[in-house]
């Protein structure tokens, strides 16, 4: 084979959801593993489904995760241009040769006529109704403006069969396949017609696609055979299921890339959890770097069998990129996150990401997470029982004031997480308790909450002397009238 030359052709009708990252992904590594070519084509012969912005969404969430296309719309190339809708003219060329040699044929069939054909399993199949046309009366229809779309003509008997990578040889039999419109009657293409004509003028070697492609590719094959044209390898993926019965769906809202960025997720663990819905590396590993899919990803590592989306397992996978991000890094990505929350403007930021960095999975956690400090009143004071802590609401009677007084101390400076903690362990050594009996109800004290990113020194220091006092005090209060 010559180079490879793989590609990815969206259409520009929304969101670029996931199936289709992934699609775009696997192109790219199975491209610069075998040191061929990218390419990016958009498809926008569906005026209808048109979304305005849509390709400089495209362009963006390729160039953000890295998926750098050799030849495109936006960087040019050698066989431009990579935009359907400005190659409009050659495909009407090549579907006249088509009906020229007898693999296709004009259609004048109204949406009333094809309304009334059997239904099979809810889908009509054309009847070839004007495959018997002469060509003197197509001519004479078309000069007096009739309306029409060029239709291929498929075998009706026999089966088709050829070799996918991913699921072998695939045998469908010809009964099965549609005489599929080519041209529609605005003159544009369809995207079945299109997509074949413009891969083989792109030299197109290899399609990568979703198994929803694998049953009608043997229509592709027809035209590639009626023009004398070499056929592409074939990959078909497996679909990404949404659950055991639903697949993933662009169309009801599902996950798309910048979904997922809204929601606190990085691109990095995005484009990891992508390469693992539908392929696995011979070592099964899990999480790896852009640098890392490189270098395993392989087609044999493609499965077969669907793929669950489960979001659990993509915040598992967040929560390890962001425990590895450096401080600043990490600030980098919290800041907005921040900024649009509660919090903003009414703590140091540098404490709050401390507090906070190693305890989410996704930045769109900060604010629940960190709520406490801003959101504290009455709670439940069988809080302060803890058999492991071996603390009771009695004993806890006896601890807060005790920490109130060694709080006392500390000020301005001395008024720091190290400080602070150093004073509760003083305290519970100077009275013979373990730790726990100090830290777990100044804790509680701080928060009214079970469980809190941080421990009651981190949070004092945070909150800083004055609301800490007064928080300690009213929990004081509360615990006198507890039972």
């Amino acid at each position: 084979m010559s180079q490879l030359r793989t590609r990815f052709a969206p259409s520009p009708t929304g969101y670029l959801h996931i199936g289709g990252l992934r699609t775009a992904l696997y192109s790219y590594l199975y491209a610069k593993k075998n040191n061929g070519k990218f390419i990016l084509r958009i498809e926008d012969t569906d005026q209808g489904r048109y979304v305005e912005g849509a390709v400089e969404l495209i362009y963006r969430t390729l160039r953000e995760t890295g998926l750098t296309y050799d030849e495109g719309p936006d960087v040019g190339g050698p066989y431009a241009p990579y935009i359907q809708s400005e190659r409009k003219n050659e495909y009407l060329k090549y579907a006249k040769q088509l009906v020229e040699s007898g693999h296709a044929y004009y259609c004048f069939c109204t949406e009333e006529r094809l309304n009334s054909l059997p239904s099979v399993n809810g889908a009509r199949k054309y009847d070839k109704h004007c495959l018997s046309l002469s060509k003197e009366e197509v001519e004479k229809r078309i000069a007096a403006g009739e309306k029409y779309v060029i239709r291929q003509n498929m075998p009706t008997e026999g089966s088709s069969t050829y070799h996918d990578v991913v699921y072998g040889d695939i045998t469908v039999d010809n009964s099965e396949l549609e005489d599929q419109i080519l041209i529609k009657s605005d003159g544009m293409p369809t995207y079945n017609f299109a997509n074949v004509i413009d891969d083989h003028l792109m030299n197109i070697n290899c399609v990568m696609r979703g198994i929803e492609y694998l049953s009608s590719t043997p229509k592709y094959n027809y035209l590639y055979d009626a023009f004398g044209w070499e056929r592409p390898m074939y990959i078909h993926m497996p679909p990404i299921m949404k659950d055991a019965q639903h697949k993933l769906s662009k169309r009801n809202g599902d996950a798309s890339y910048e979904d997922l960025i809204s929601k606190g997720f990085v691109k990095e663990a995005i484009i990891n959890y992508i390469a693992l819905l539908g392929w696995s590396p011979k070592d099964d590993t899990e999480k790896m770097s852009f640098e890392e899919l490189q270098s395993k990803f392989s087609v044999e590592g493609i499965n077969k069998s669907p793929s669950i989306f489960d979001p659990v397992k993509l915040a598992w996978l967040n929560g390890l990129y962001i425990k590895e991000m450096d401080e600043d890094t990490f600030r980098k990505y919290a800041q907005p996150w921040i900024e649009k929350s509660k919090l903003n403007g009414k703590f140091d930021t540098a404490k709050l990401c401390a507090l906070i960095h190693s305890r989410i999975e996704t930045f769109a956690e900060i604010e629940q997470k960190l709520d406490f400090l801003v959101t504290f009143g009455d709670y439940d004071t069988e809080l302060y029982v803890n058999k492991k802590q071996k603390t009771t609401v009695e004993q806890s009677r006896e601890v807060l004031p005790l920490v109130k007084q060694a709080f006392e101390k500390l000020d301005g400076d001395s008024w720091n997480n190290q400080n602070l903690y150093n004073a509760l362990l003083q305290l519970a050594m100077d009275k013979g308790w373990k730790n726990g009996q100090v830290l777990w109800p100044a804790r509680i004290a701080l928060t009214g909450l079970q469980s809190t990113a941080g421990g009651a020194s981190d949070i004092a220091d945070i909150l800083g002397k004055k609301e800490t006092m007064r928080r300690i005090d009213y929990s004081i209060k509360l615990l006198s009238k507890a039972k």
